[in-house]
């Protein structure tokens, strides 16, 4: 994922994750909106519920790797703001992946 493809305004933001649609599971809620642009903005949005400053840190690289390998599986046309929940510090990397993805496909549809 490069930096110009993500979402750093606090207004943006929460105007997303108060107006967009959302999709969910155990681990993530994926908001997110469409917009006129060709290419797709992310934000990853980790709650200090998640753990200390370390862990929320590497659970958001973990979620940026996820995102630039299957940059694809997203529609197009549309604003992501990617939200972890607690749960996700008990699955592996491989498990993260596969449950990000399967709400991908939600969204598709």
């Amino acid at each position: 994922m490069k930096k110009k493809d993500v979402l750093k305004s606090n207004e943006l933001f929460n105007n997303i994750i108060k107006d967009g649609k959302r999709v969910s599971n155990k681990y993530f809620v994926i908001c997110f909106e469409q917009k006129e642009f060709l290419k797709n903005n992310y934000g990853i949005a980790v709650g200090k519920k998640v753990g200390n400053a370390v862990t929320r840190n590497k659970v958001k690289r973990q979620v940026r790797n996820i995102i630039t390998n299957n940059v694809t599986m997203f529609p197009n046309y549309h604003n992501y703001i990617i939200i972890c929940k607690r749960d996700v510090l008990t699955i592996s990397y491989k498990e993260m992946e596969e449950n990000l993805i399967k709400l991908l496909n939600n969204i598709g549809e």
